[in-house]
């Protein structure tokens, strides 16, 4: 079947997603498409099927993502003959908050402290996995991610904070631990301008819990790629609702 106008104009943003992050970037690709104004308010977005097939995600995981657009006021689902998903003008959510959002994103630089971030933390876990812990070590580790499965969802970025600093001391750097605190405050600031997504979360967990066992293993190559991979889909998001 013929692509329309619409589905013609998405083609720039819309793109087959990379394993390992594929809720995470189909939700940018589709929060670029929205933010752009590449579907204008009122109008429908291409079918499931479609923007399935475009990203190469199941239409499970789209419509996880909908379903996030749509608690956030984005988009509207509609049932019948001329239904489908629509675009929404984007909610008001008070001068105030408004404001704020721009004061705490202005002066960043998002992709300069995205890339550094990556840098980091690539290089704090590879760091720990090559030089090996001691036993005393890696039950602190294993005790931070303990954490972060333990953490209530209003806790969550804090522990996950805490893991992610526990292995930037363990890497045995004390300038890589003092640099990726003081660039990991300018991410929590950044995330808490976005909603806490719970399936995010929850594939989080899957890397954390990939990147401690990397660690233990004494795979310095396997530490640093899903420390990568955890990086880029924590970046996605952020480009999606700040870029």
């Amino acid at each position: 079947m013929a692509r329309d106008r619409t589905s013609d104009r998405l083609t720039p943003v819309l793109r087959p997603v990379r394993a390992g992050n594929g809720f995470e970037e189909a939700l940018e690709q589709i929060l670029q498409v929205v933010r752009l104004g590449l579907v204008p308010a009122g109008e429908r977005l291409p079918a499931e099927r479609e923007l399935a097939e475009r990203m190469g995600i199941s239409r499970v995981t789209l419509r996880e993502v909908l379903r996030v657009l749509q608690e956030q006021g984005l988009v509207e689902s509609r049932r019948g003959r001329y239904g489908g998903t629509f675009v929404l003008r984007p909610p008001d959510r008070g001068a105030g908050a408004a404001q704020e959002l721009r004061r705490r994103t202005a002066a960043v630089d998002l992709q300069d402290v995205l890339l550094f971030r990556e840098v980091l933390e690539t290089g704090a876990a590879g760091l720990c996995a090559a030089r090996g812990l001691t036993e005393g070590e890696a039950e602190r580790l294993r005790a931070a991610l303990r954490a972060t499965h333990d953490a209530p969802l209003d806790d969550y970025r804090r522990q996950d904070t805490l893991l992610h600093l526990t292995l930037a001391e363990l890497s045995g750097s004390p300038t890589l631990t003092e640099r990726y605190a003081a660039v990991r405050a300018t991410v929590n600031d950044l995330l808490d301008c976005i909603p806490l997504l719970v399936r995010n979360l929850e594939h989080a967990q899957h890397q954390h819990d990939a990147l401690v066992e990397a660690v233990l293993e004494g795979d310095a190559e396997g530490a640093r790629e899903v420390a990568r991979e955890h990086c880029a889909g924590t970046a996605a998001l952020l480009r999606g609702f700040l870029a």
